[in-house]
């Protein structure tokens, strides 16, 4: 037992002459997620009767290494992806997806998917107009003022005379007026959404035009999710509305993938008849037959059923689905949704509870796709830090970055090939970037794993000094750690390079010793905390004490990282998420894509 500890603790490789069973003995110290509890208690703290390290002064709470030979999971280059809500063409930003500040934000989290896809994705109707002053509708007839709509019809002229990608750079009276409309639409939209109630929303060509330049520029893949509540009376799809939108979008050549409805477990409450599993997988085989009728889409991806939390009624509906259409879909889907946005307090961003509802969905959707389509790629659709369109001031602020980052960790872990995240603009507080136009403590986040974290998941190595936990005990740690191989794509780092991201939910510091194959390494900081005297609630955050901004609308800020002495001691402030980059490790997995 001592031999163990011993070696644990210094980081030093098991020498030849280890017992046979020592590797074993050895494994509950190993561990594919970092989840450890580390109680800021002393009690929880119990050090081991073991020599320390030299060079670590005072007590180091925990030793990490990595398994640098190969990666325990391999996720999807569009990991990280985006979803717009189709609200934005009720409130009007459709209009303006052109802003050269928007396309800049955007292209700095590609490559990613966008989903276009929402609740009123299933009131959703395409009409072939372009004229969008005759096709607008609206709450009354002054609700629009005519300046503001001759406007928006000589900016869609003047895009129309641009080649290639057409980026608009709108007056800023224009986009207050905007902003004034969507705030007016805000609480329309709101009162739809609380009542669940919505009304019919009209997209028209030229509105899929702007839609589908602004993720071609960005460099994201469009994924189209078509309305399923339009029922022939044998309350099979009615897919007359789709078929046009999909012969317009190819003749436009429009290289997309589509999905069908949205939360179909809640069809009942939204039109009083519901649609069960089995049916909606003939929805789905018969949208891959329009699909492969048409050249252009032959060969398209096609994705569903995204289905809502995964409870007992849920299961049953993916379940029959999938004995249908298992084989028809290229991956699965499903949305999660932490909090309602209604009740929540920052407190519950801190919640290692609230953290840890998505692994038991993770494990009811593997099950059940497992059991019908063994492989199956698993997609989280739609999430984000609340329901309810979120909160100001809480789930637009710094303190939501923990769940979202520790989302991307677990699912990245657990297999799940990519996350959608809800929403990159939109009408709530659920979105990365805001009505100004400025990016959102989340967007920073988000930019920071794309600019850092490859695809390829690494298992990690931990010993702790703290006391093990009773067998059977479900850990609710406050210390979270994952590892990557960096980036292929960040050439600031040779391949072989390794990226740790760690949340610290404790109110004190903590301190990690990198050992084993990571010992002695020169490390790049990139840690990232509140900005301002807002503290958890800020809106704003800084990069390693710098805070971040738009240098102007068509660049982003250098990411500087700050450069620790190799074998230093890794200190983590309270409350706070970082990562960081172990150079030069020349990780085996890590070296070909």
């Amino acid at each position: 037992s001592e031999l163990i500890r011993g070696f644990l603790l210094s980081g030093m490789p098991c020498p030849s002459s280890c017992p046979p069973g020592l590797l074993a003995l050895m494994a509950p110290g190993l561990a594919l997620m970092a989840t450890f509890s580390l109680s800021s208690q002393a009690g929880d703290r119990r050090a081991l009767p073991v020599e320390k390290p030299s060079g670590v002064k005072g007590r180091t709470l925990i030793l990490l290494d990595v398994n640098t030979k190969s990666p325990v999971r391999i996720i999807s280059e569009n990991f990280l992806s985006l979803q717009l809500d189709p609200s934005i063409i009720h409130d009007g930003w459709l209009d303006f997806l052109s802003s050269r500040r928007l396309v800049t934000l955007a292209r700095g989290l590609a490559p990613a998917f966008l989903r276009f896809a929402g609740k009123r994705t299933d009131f959703l109707q395409f009409h072939n107009v372009k004229n969008p002053a005759k096709s607008r509708g609206g709450p009354g007839p002054d609700y629009y003022l005519k300046n503001y709509e001759d406007d928006i019809v000589r900016s869609d002229i003047a895009l129309d005379k641009q080649k290639g990608c057409k980026i608009a750079q709108h007056p800023d009276i224009m986009l207050e007026l905007q902003r004034e409309k969507a705030a007016q639409m805000h609480l329309v939209l709101l009162k739809e959404q609380f009542s669940n109630t919505y009304s019919n929303l009209t997209l028209t060509a030229r509105s899929l035009d702007k839609l589908y330049n602004f993720a071609d520029c960005s460099g994201l893949h469009l994924i189209f999710a078509l309305n399923a509540l339009r029922r022939n009376p044998n309350n099979s799809w009615n897919s007359s509305n789709a078929l046009s939108l999909l012969k317009y979008s190819a003749s436009k050549k429009y290289n997309i993938s589509w999905e069908l409805g949205n939360e179909p477990n809640n069809y009942r409450t939204l039109i009083g008849r519901s649609v069960n599993g089995s049916q909606l997988g003939k929805d789905y085989i018969q949208l891959r037959s329009l699909l492969q009728l048409i050249r252009t889409y032959s060969r398209a991806n096609l994705y569903g059923p995204n289905i809502g939390r995964p409870r007992k009624n849920v299961i049953a509906l993916l379940e029959g689905f999938m004995k249908v259409a298992g084989s028809t879909v290229d991956a699965v889907t499903w949305q999660h949704y932490y909090i309602d946005g209604r009740v929540a307090k920052v407190t519950d961003f801190l919640k290692t509870r609230l953290l840890d509802t998505l692994s038991d969905q993770i494990r009811k959707i593997q099950k059940v796709v497992n059991t019908y389509t063994p492989g199956k790629k698993i997609w989280l659709e739609g999430v984000g830090a609340t329901s309810a369109g979120g909160m100001n001031n809480l789930s637009d602020s710094y303190a939501a970055g923990f769940l979202w980052l520790n989302t991307l960790g677990l699912l990245a872990s657990r297999g799940i090939d990519v996350v959608v995240r809800h929403s990159f603009l939109d009408h709530g507080h659920n979105h990365l970037v805001d009505q100004n136009f400025n990016p959102l403590p989340d967007y920073w986040l988000s930019l920071l794993y794309k600019r850092l974290i490859g695809p390829k998941v690494l298992a990690i190595h931990v010993a702790g000094l703290q006391r093990k936990p009773r067998p059977g005990r479900v850990i609710r740690d406050k210390l979270r750690i994952y590892a990557h191989c960096t980036s292929y794509h960040n050439h600031n780092y040779v391949r072989g390079s390794i990226t740790l991201y760690i949340i610290n939910l404790h109110r004190s510091r903590k301190k990690i010793k990198l050992a084993g194959t990571l010992r002695d390494k020169i490390v790049h900081q990139y840690l990232l905390q509140p900005y301002g005297k807002d503290g958890l609630h800020s809106k704003s955050v800084q990069l390693n004490g710098q805070p971040l901004a738009m240098v102007d609308d068509g660049t982003l800020p250098e990411l500087k990282p700050r450069p620790l002495r190799a074998g230093r001691t890794l200190v983590i402030p309270p409350l706070t998420m970082s990562f960081y980059v172990v150079k030069n490790v020349n990780a085996l997995a890590c070296r070909y894509r």
